[in-house]
C-alpha cells in the first residue's frame, strides 16, 4: 500500500522528469558534477483544513516539501527548464528559498543552486461504520430522588461550606455549618437500584470522591479524608 508521502513525492518525481527532459530520482543530493538533478523529501509542513460540516469527514491535508538540486554545472539548464515550468504551470508551488548554508551541511555536500517545491497530500479519513443494532430499543424511565448526608473530618467534626456535587452531573450543593448537605435530582435506576452514587467533594483545596450506598438508612456520613 503506497502511503500519502510516498505518493507526493513519485508525483513529483514523475513531473520533474517530464519538466527538465531528463528522469530525476528521489535521493539526497549528491557531489557528481555529471549526475543530474535529485528530488528529495525535506519536511512535512501543515495545510488548511477543510470541512464540510455534514456526514463525510474530510481528508487530513498536509505539504511535503522537497528539495531539487544538481550536482554541478552541467545540470544547470535541467534547473532552468524546471524552474520555467514551475513558474508558468504554478504547480507545484515553488520556493526559492534553498540557500541555508546549514542544510547543505546537514546533507553534507557544497552549496549549490536548488528549488524548494511544495506538494499538496492528503490522508483519508474514512467515517467509522457503526455497529449494526442487535437488540431491539428499549426506553427506560429514570426515578428521581434526595440523597441527605453530612461530611464530617478527623474526629468526625462537622465541614462546612464543602462543595458536594453528583460526578457526571450537574446537580451539586454545599455543607451547612453542621456538615449537612441535601442533594436533589439523584437518578434513580429501577433496574440497579443498589448501584453506589458517586459524589465529589471539594474544599480547603481538596478533592475527594466517595461512593454512596443509596438504599442505606437514615442520614449518610461521608468522611472525608485527613
Amino acid at each position: 500500500m503506497t502511503g500519502a508521502i510516498e505518493t507526493a513525492v513519485a508525483d513529483v518525481a514523475s513531473w520533474l522528469a517530464g519538466a527538465a527532459g531528463e528522469p530525476v530520482p528521489v535521493g539526497p543530493p549528491r557531489d557528481d558534477p555529471d549526475g543530474g538533478l535529485t528530488v528529495w523529501p525535506l519536511e512535512l509542513r501543515p495545510a488548511r483544513q477543510t470541512s464540510t460540516g455534514g456526514a463525510t469527514r474530510e481528508p487530513y491535508r498536509f505539504v511535503v516539501r522537497l528539495l531539487v538540486s544538481g550536482g554541478g554545472p552541467a545540470a544547470l539548464p535541467a534547473l532552468d527548464r524546471v524552474l520555467a515550468a514551475a513558474t508558468t504551470a504554478g504547480r507545484p508551488e515553488l520556493v526559492l528559498a534553498a540557500g541555508d548554508p546549514a542544510l547543505w551541511r546537514a546533507l553534507g555536500v557544497a552549496p549549490r543552486p536548488a528549488l524548494l517545491l511544495d506538494a499538496p497530500a492528503r490522508v483519508e479519513r474514512p467515517v467509522p461504520v457503526a455497529p449494526p443494532v442487535r437488540q431491539p430499543l428499549r426506553l427506560r424511565q429514570l426515578g428521581m430522588r434526595t440523597l441527605h448526608g453530612r461530611v464530617v473530618g478527623p474526629q468526625d467534626q462537622p465541614l462546612a461550606a464543602v462543595r458536594v456535587e453528583l460526578v457526571g452531573a450537574a446537580q451539586a450543593t454545599e455543607t451547612d455549618a453542621a456538615g449537612r448537605f441535601r442533594l436533589a435530582g439523584v437518578p434513580h435506576d429501577p433496574d440497579a437500584p443498589d448501584a453506589p452514587v458517586r459524589i465529589r467533594l471539594t474544599g480547603a483545596g481538596r478533592v475527594h470522591t466517595a461512593e454512596l450506598d443509596p438504599e442505606g438508612d437514615g442520614l449518610i456520613v461521608v468522611r472525608a479524608p485527613d
